[in-house]
């Protein structure tokens, strides 16, 4: 295991961010060759997954690991709040995305599960700490919720699109916050061939309910790669209150490559 200090961590080069599209692609290719061991993946027992997709996308940009949970037996929600711009999206106190989720939780009338892709699991994160005793865990796939804010190669597009300022006082506040351990298990998966956000941002700090998943490929691959939604099932298919880390032994570890945490 390592331990990673986010405090100076630049972003990442522009020649990963170049292929970026290129890898995803090749990655979504690849599905039918892993559809063998995608469905032999442990199923799950019919809770609810509210799964939240990334900055500037839409439900639409989470079909796929939607398709494949409802496959598993599972219950996928979409976030139906449109194109994801954060708090222009969200509420600039989240209330759009907390009424999304108690209408979901008061449907089903069991806890929730929540991924979330890149800035949809940073909002994830945010959401776990409202309602805690709602939510079953949290995944989160490539999300910049520690370190430094500047470390990305979107962050013009994300100020510009969203109105929010990274170095901002209320802000500042939201990312400190953020980088505390969440209140429920939390599963951080990330790719060290990530182009859009440094990884070592993308790590969940230590604690008995933490973990952290490598995976190999892209930022924007991450919702389609077949070892991401592997282990995604595997946590999932946990049961509730009987949480553990990822188990990495044998064959795995050749997918797996490693775990880590930041401090």
């Amino acid at each position: 295991m390592t331990t990673i200090d986010t405090a100076e961590i630049e972003r990442p080069s522009k020649l990963l961010a170049f292929t970026e599209p290129l890898r995803a692609i090749f990655e979504y290719a690849t599905l039918p060759w892993a559809a063998a061991p995608l469905l032999s993946a442990p199923h799950g027992d019919g809770h609810p997954v509210l799964i939240l997709p990334g900055f500037m996308t839409s439900d639409m940009s989470t079909s796929v690991l939607r398709k494949y949970l409802k496959q598993l037996g599972y219950e996928p929600h979409t976030w139906d709040l449109g194109r994801n711009l954060g708090p222009r999206t969200c509420g600039w106190e989240g209330e759009k995305l907390i009424a999304r989720f108690d209408a979901v939780y008061a449907a089903t009338g069991n806890r929730v599960s929540l991924i979330g892709w890149s800035l949809g699991g940073v909002l994830a994160r945010q959401l776990a700490r409202r309602r805690p005793e709602m939510v079953r865990q949290i995944i989160t796939l490539g999300s910049p919720f520690t370190g430094n804010p500047a470390a990305t190669n979107v962050m013009a597009a994300y100020e510009y699109m969203t109105g929010q300022r990274l170095r901002d006082a209320h802000t500042a506040k939201q990312l400190a916050e953020s980088r505390e351990v969440p209140p429920v298990p939390s599963t951080a998966i990330f790719t060290k061939g990530d182009g859009i956000v440094a990884w070592q941002n993308c790590m969940e700090p230590e604690s008995p309910l933490t973990d952290n998943i490598e995976v190999r490929g892209s930022h924007c691959g991450l919702g389609i790669n077949a070892s991401v939604l592997y282990a995604i099932a595997d946590r999932l298919a946990q049961k509730d209150g009987e949480w553990k880390p990822f188990d990495r032994k044998g064959m795995r570890a050749f997918v797996y490559p490693s775990s880590g945490h930041a401090h």
